[in-house]
């Protein structure tokens, strides 16, 4: 049972990350046409897209693909709860799907800036549809700590205060 429930849980955080993903990119001005953004697309446009013609835009957040992440993580939420025997109650699973979705934004955004600050070390910035994803991606959060935490002798240390406050907030999440 356990395995099971692993495998759902790696199933269902992956879709997460792929609505996630689609609600994101756009906000942080990411090209779509590379090839991750055009899997994000094809993965999540059969809900996104029917939502989009009920609700649209709300500013620079997709209303639709905000919608859609939610239905995603409250479905994952109640079917793993389903799995493992446990009950459906509306609030229990409305409030552990937030719970479980707002840990999977830490987490996630935890490995892309790792992934991004170690990127910066094997060589120049910018190669690839991922590094420029990553880039996109983790600036909005490495800018402000750049500007009250300068680099120290050329090593540039935001990514670990950045790393250090996103795992403090998953502590407090727990």
């Amino acid at each position: 049972m356990a395995a099971l429930l692993f495998v759902l849980d790696a199933l269902v955080t992956l879709v997460v990350i792929a609505f996630l993903l689609r609600l994101l990119l756009p906000m942080v001005r990411a090209d779509l046409r590379n090839p991750i953004g055009q899997a994000v697309l094809k993965v999540t446009n059969p809900v996104v897209m029917p939502l989009r013609r009920m609700l649209g835009s709300a500013g620079h957040i997709d209303l639709a693909s905000f919608v859609a992440l939610l239905l995603v993580q409250l479905a994952g939420t109640a079917a793993l709860r389903l799995v493992a025997g446990g009950g459906l109650a509306l609030l229990p699973v409305l409030v552990r799907a937030l719970q479980d979705l707002a840990q999977a934004v830490l987490q996630f955004y935890f490995v892309a800036v790792l992934l991004y600050a170690l990127l910066s070390w094997i060589g120049p910035a910018g190669h690839g549809a991922a590094a420029h994803l990553l880039g996109r991606l983790c600036e909005p959060l490495l800018a402000p700590v750049r500007r009250i935490v300068p680099p120290i002798g050329g090593l540039d240390l935001s990514a670990l205060f950045v790393l250090i406050g996103l795992q403090a907030l998953q502590i407090l999440l727990r």
